[in-house]
């Protein structure tokens, strides 16, 4: 009679393991794939782009635009999580390094907390450092 329970007891020890995904292992998920188009719905109205040979805040259509052309000349063949901080519920911080067709660059961004949802308010793409 008691082992009759030991699969809800299983269940419901489980179901604390299943949570959401964590936004920046999703963030570098996205650009491993090189899915840059569902990487732009997690975009700010306004967001602050660098990328090698240029910086500046992009409105997302013009980010969208700068950041396709860089990856259809980059593909992304592995990414790595080099540093993830998410002390602050407001703000989170991610460092990927990025191995491309064309070379290693780190990719460091921020996401902040708007509306209820954590939104990329900065991404830099810059040359990985070698030594």
């Amino acid at each position: 009679m008691k082992l009759h329970y030991l699969p809800l007891f299983i269940i419901l020890y489980l179901v604390p393991a299943v949570s959401v995904a964590d936004p920046i292992d999703k963030v570098a998920e996205l650009v491993r794939q090189g899915n840059i188009h569902e990487l732009f719905k997690l975009f700010a109205p306004n967001v602050e782009v660098t990328i090698p040979g240029d910086k500046n805040v992009y409105a997302t259509a013009q980010a969208e635009l700068i950041l396709d052309n860089f990856f259809n000349q980059n593909k992304p063949t592995s990414v790595k999580i080099l540093h993830k901080i998410n002390s602050n519920s407001n703000y989170r911080l991610g460092v990927l390094i990025m191995n491309t067709n064309k070379g290693s660059y780190r990719v460091a961004f921020t996401l902040k907390q708007t509306d209820g949802n954590l939104m990329i308010i900065e991404f830099r793409i810059e040359a990985a450092k070698v030594g």
